[in-house]
């Protein structure tokens, strides 16, 4: 048995690496594939130690996940190529696509999801507001064939007279900064429906708790990581000679900024998911075209290859294993409505009108609102609520969320690269 799965465990690392080439030209993801193949090995032998006790499970899941979301944040906030500063408003214009998402379309879905929840699902508001937090946010880790490729750095710019024309297509690099950013935005309303499930004793309670949740450590999550980031950027660029990481090829730091950026934000508090979005915009706003950037990059990317690979097995194995017993016809009707009519629409509100940003074509608009990928994310949240306290819908919660990711996993698979294609040919 246990060679048999050394066996295994090879074979998907070994796809992991060949998929993304093997599919480059087909309307087929490799997360499509790696959750077909944990559904094979789900009706096999081989998984019975490892989905036999759910208590043992969940644990694992959420760790897994939470592990999986850090790194995958870290190496979106390295590729990302536009620059932000909050000091600096010239930069402000060029996110103006991704404020817009976080600003109307989130707190839009969570909101149009929990009503789903209550009507559809018959949820009690708590568990109808946590199915909103759950399948709100983007998610960074299953979204490869649609977000910014690599950071662009003096080997990159060198392949073109232009560096202007490295910047991030205006697709990509939304969808890639909304997954980076509402992870952890989203986390606010993970927690409050926890404490509306617990209860509040009275509107000041219940006010004190909204100031601390949406204020407090979202503002310490950013402390967090703008510290780490600064710290480890002089390190890393502008320290000693001797000390200089980037003069001695260490690009590891960058895992380092995912551990103490997280670690430091939790340990006071804050949010850990947006300080080490924002640890990683502040090692990329340092020496913007270093090739170190790309080192560090590929370093995570690597890492975020392999996690992935473990949790959509797992996720395939869940569902064979049982996980979607308790689905029935409210749950697909939830996720349903959630990947076809709650985001795009809610996508196509929060892009509506004009703004600072050139205007997004009709092709551009769509492609946004409808590629919102749910995936890791949503795991995690759901496992980490599901640890803070029991929910009685629990059985039905964690069917319905696994049968939206699946879908996701397949719909969006499916239909991202000839959508990308589409709006690369419209856009000449």
């Amino acid at each position: 048995m246990t060679q048999t799965t050394y066996l295994v465990a090879g074979c998907c690392v070994l796809l992991a690496v060949v998929l993304p080439q093997l599919l480059d030209r087909w309307a087929v993801s490799a997360p499509m594939v790696l959750v077909s193949i944990g559904l094979v090995l789900g009706a096999t032998p081989l998984t019975d130690d490892l989905m036999s006790d759910p208590a043992v499970t969940r644990p694992v899941v959420e760790h897994l996940t939470e592990l999986t979301v850090i790194v995958a944040l870290m190496g979106v906030g390295l590729a990302l190529n536009r620059p932000l500063s909050l000091r600096d408003r010239s930069s402000w214009p060029a996110w103006s696509t991704t404020a817009r998402l976080l600003a109307i379309g989130m707190p839009l879905s969570i909101a149009a999801v929990a009503v789903l929840g209550v009507t559809v699902g018959g949820l009690g508001l708590a568990s109808a507001l946590l199915l909103g937090a759950t399948l709100a946010p983007t998610d960074p880790v299953l979204a490869a064939d649609i977000q910014v490729e690599r950071p662009v750095t003096q080997a990159t710019t060198a392949e073109d007279e232009n560096p202007g024309d490295h910047d991030d297509a205006e697709v990509s690099f939304a969808l890639t900064a909304e997954a980076g950013l509402n992870d952890g935005l989203a986390f606010p309303f993970v927690h409050l429906a926890l404490a509306l499930a617990v209860g509040v004793s009275g509107p000041w309670d219940l006010g004190g708790t909204l100031a601390w949740l949406l204020v407090g450590k979202i503002l310490l999550g950013v402390a967090s990581g703008v510290g780490v980031g600064w710290l480890l950027s002089r390190l890393v660029f502008r320290g000693r000679a001797s000390l200089r990481l980037a003069e001695r090829n260490q690009p590891l730091v960058a895992l380092t900024g995912v551990l103490l950026a997280y670690g430091v934000s939790e340990l006071v508090h804050g949010y850990g998911f947006i300080a080490v979005f924002v640890c990683a915009l502040t090692l990329r706003s340092t020496e913007r075209h270093h090739e170190f950037q790309s080192a560090m990059h590929g370093v995570i990317e690597q890492l975020e290859v392999l996690l992935t690979l473990a949790v959509l097995l797992l996720v395939g194995v869940a569902a064979t294993r049982g996980v979607l017993a308790a689905l029935d016809w409210r749950g697909v009707v939830v996720g349903v409505a959630v990947l076809l009519v709650v985001r795009p629409l809610t996508g196509m509100v929060s892009l509506a009108g004009r703004g600072p940003r050139a205007d997004l074509s009709p092709v551009e608009r769509w492609a946004i609102a409808f590629l919102g990928v749910r995936g890791v994310g949503s795991l995690y949240y759901l496992a980490y609520a599901t640890g803070e306290h029991h929910w009685a819908e629990q059985s039905w919660l964690w069917a319905t969320v696994t049968f939206t990711v699946v879908l996701s996993v397949l719909v969006h698979g499916v239909t991202a690269t000839p959508l990308m294609r589409r709006v690369e040919r419209a856009a000449g």
